[in-house]
């Protein structure tokens, strides 16, 4: 690895870590030359995943586009960053595990939205009208009624496991 001071190309790995819940390696390393100390990382050259889009285009997988979009549904929402990360980790290792080559939106869209009634309704509700286009209030009305029906059933499970 070339030392980013003096670009010398031998350096020696002085520790190794796992990072992004074991995605990346993180190694510190020291230049044999000037022993100047750096930080690289290592992760799996992933193949291109493709995203079939409704109108039948085709374009890259996108980690950054999905991020962008639930960011924009949680804005003035109590969700953590780190909280929104790890759902977008485990939305792209749930891709990138059942999917090859191509995988639908809608799919992906599914994905997002499971992982976003888990963390934050009003957040899953803000994304669900983006992503689901409603043409009218009555799917709007159906899709409050789902959550509702979640959270109640999401509560009642807490108590009784409280009483047990």
């Amino acid at each position: 690895m070339r030392c980013p001071k003096c670009n010398y190309n031998k350096s020696s790995v002085v520790d190794s870590r796992q990072a992004e819940e074991g995605n990346t390696i993180r190694r510190r390393r020291e230049c044999e030359q000037c022993h100047t100390r750096f930080t690289t990382f290592e992760r799996i050259e992933e193949l291109p995943l493709l995203v079939i889009k409704k109108d039948g285009t085709r374009e890259q997988f996108s980690r950054d586009k999905i991020l962008n979009g639930v960011i924009q549904s949680a804005q003035k929402r109590p969700v953590s960053s780190d909280d929104i990360e790890k759902a977008i980790n485990r939305i792209e290792q749930a891709v990138r595990s059942e999917y090859d080559s191509e995988v639908s939106s809608e799919v992906i869209g599914n994905l997002v939205m499971d992982e976003l009634a888990e963390l934050d309704e009003i957040t899953y509700v803000r994304f669900a009208s983006v992503y689901k286009s409603f043409k009218d209030v009555d799917e709007i009305e159906e899709l409050l009624q789902q959550i509702t029906a979640r959270v109640r059933s999401k509560k009642n499970n807490s108590v009784n496991h409280e009483s047990d």
